[in-house]
């Protein structure tokens, strides 16, 4: 049931009837792919970029963080004229998984060429705002008509140029799509400003950790004077238990469970299933509240991906077999452990220090027990350190959540402004 004042599009859902429906084809003045020149043509002294999909991005920029490759002026030029693109043309990858990364070119160069898994958009400004085409081009709406139409073969998707071409876009009057492209901007900035903030915030923890874990910065003790006393290096075997035995059977004889993909890069135990001890006590790894997970195996340990523990049902969990287990021993802080595994020092020596063949390489029980480590000389000081290396987490965490809720947001409104279904205020001006 189509309601009053709406039009069905076929493939999308509806929207106003004053709005135009046209096909991608006829809002732009240019739809291409890319071509792939032979490597002689990959050259480093030149400024024309030969983007990649691993150069695209979800978020409508490039991906700043990503290699970039360039090509000679001759091939861009030559037989690869046909694909030469310029700042405000959208890019779109056309092979998947996963599809929908959607960047439109910045003024850093002067033009730019691509591979054949990207396609083109150069917008007709006559027809179609390209803020709001580039919007439209990032929501579901589009994103799900054109993956449902998409080849599939052999774990890959792929979109032909055709569908490309075809993809119906909803075209309200000029005014009112700067209008929704204008607001929807404005969210862009905020969440752009968060994950910059995040960003921030993790590089400022690094930097207090690589300070505070090796006695660099000293934190002031209850009497407001810094810590004072030697750090002194241990074997890690002598201030935790490796792998210790799995506790004893609880009363109600449930314990929670954390299957392998529920152990985050960031410190997090994200999920926690509850199982009878009897059903998991076997064949999994034990650990308790206050315990340090470490990966056992590559590249889960290269990635950080671990864990400090809490929150279990009963106070026991199991769960994979590829996570080492470490305990503090007395006077000693389990929290302060895990940050020593967090750090990049402890990460690469792991790496080097791996055995067995390639792609199942593991960090031993062994070598985990024998690792040096520096540590304050007293459980206060240690407890501290823990204490605000956790606290730089929450802060981290709290925009990371911030900006999750950004996201669900701008999602949302993205989805009734480019349906129609919120209408946008124009004033003359805009018209104008």
């Amino acid at each position: 049931m189509v309601p009053n004042g709406f039009q069905h599009i076929n493939g999308l859902g509806n929207f106003p009837s004053d709005w135009q429906v046209k096909s991608a084809d006829c809002v732009t003045t240019k739809i291409t792919k890319g071509t792939t020149p032979p490597k002689s043509e990959i050259v480093q002294d030149s400024n024309i970029p030969f983007l990649r999909v691993n150069n695209l991005s979800f978020n409508g920029r490039l991906n700043s963080s990503s290699e970039m490759l360039f090509v000679s002026s001759d091939a861009h030029e030559g037989f690869l004229a046909r694909s030469i693109a310029y700042p405000d043309d959208i890019l779109m990858n056309i092979v998947g998984p996963p599809l929908g990364k959607i960047s439109m070119l910045d003024k850093q160069y002067d033009s730019y060429n691509m591979n054949q898994a990207i396609v083109i958009y150069r917008t007709s400004p006559e027809h179609i705002d390209k803020y709001y085409f580039l919007k439209f081009l990032t929501s579901e709406l589009a994103q799900q008509w054109l993956q449902s139409r998409s080849k599939k073969t052999s774990g890959q998707q792929n979109l032909t140029i055709q569908l490309c071409k075809e993809l119906p876009v909803p075209v309200p009057p000029l005014p009112e799509q700067r209008k929704i492209a204008k607001i929807l901007s404005t969210w862009d900035k905020a969440i752009s400003t968060t994950e910059r903030l995040i960003d921030n915030s993790k590089q400022q923890k690094k930097a207090l950790m690589q300070q505070l874990l090796t006695g660099k910065k000293r934190l002031l003790d209850d009497s407001g004077k810094p810590s004072e006393g030697q750090w002194e290096e241990f074997h890690l075997e002598e201030i935790c238990s490796v792998n210790p035995k799995k506790p004893a059977k609880p009363s109600d004889g449930l314990v929670s469970f954390v299957p392998m993909d529920a152990v985050s890069e960031d410190t997090k135990l994200i999920r926690h299933e509850v199982k009878q001890y009897d059903e998991v006590s076997k064949g999994f790894t034990s650990f308790v509240n206050q315990d340090c997970l470490v990966a056992k195996i590559t590249p889960c340990f290269e990635n950080g991906k671990g864990a400090y523990v809490d929150n279990l049902r009963s106070g026991i969990g199991f769960g994979s077999t590829e996570f080492h287990v470490l305990r503090a021993r007395e006077g000693n802080c389990t929290k302060f452990i895990y940050y020593i595994t967090q750090t990049r020092e402890f990460r690469v020596k792991g790496e080097m220090n791996m055995q067995g063949s390639a792609g199942q390489r593991r960090v031993t029980t062994d070598y985990l027990k024998l690792f040096k480590v520096n540590i304050p000389p007293t459980l206060v000081e240690q407890q501290k350190i823990a204490a605000v290396l956790t606290n730089a987490d929450k802060e981290i965490e709290l925009l990371e959540q911030q900006l999750a809720d950004l996201k669900q947001e701008n999602k949302a409104l993205m989805q009734q402004l480019l349906t129609g279904k919120r209408r946008v205020k124009i004033d003359d001006k805009e018209v104008a």
